[in-house]
């Protein structure tokens, strides 16, 4: 059985009944919408999908940074007390 990666779930008879009352309910979490019992897809809010889409970003740029410091060849050491 699949997991429902979720607190709230709601048929997709019912998503077509009323997406803006299942988003109302689930306040700003998403919701796993069920096929015979079975998500299917997931129904998230904006601000939910936006910190999730700048919690994406930072991780890819972290690996960016975390690349760039590995590689020795281009590093130029700074001392701070220079600057």
């Amino acid at each position: 059985m699949q997991p429902i990666l979720s607190n709230y779930s709601a048929s997709i008879t019912e998503l077509k009944k009323s997406p803006t009352q299942l988003l109302k309910e689930s306040g700003e979490e998403a919701i796993a919408i069920l096929n015979h019992n079975v998500p299917s897809a997931y129904l998230v809010p904006s601000a939910l999908y936006e910190k999730m889409i700048d919690i994406i970003d930072d991780y890819y740029l972290s690996q960016e940074v975390e690349k760039a410091l590995e590689d020795k060849e281009t590093s130029i050491k700074v001392n701070l007390d220079e600057l």
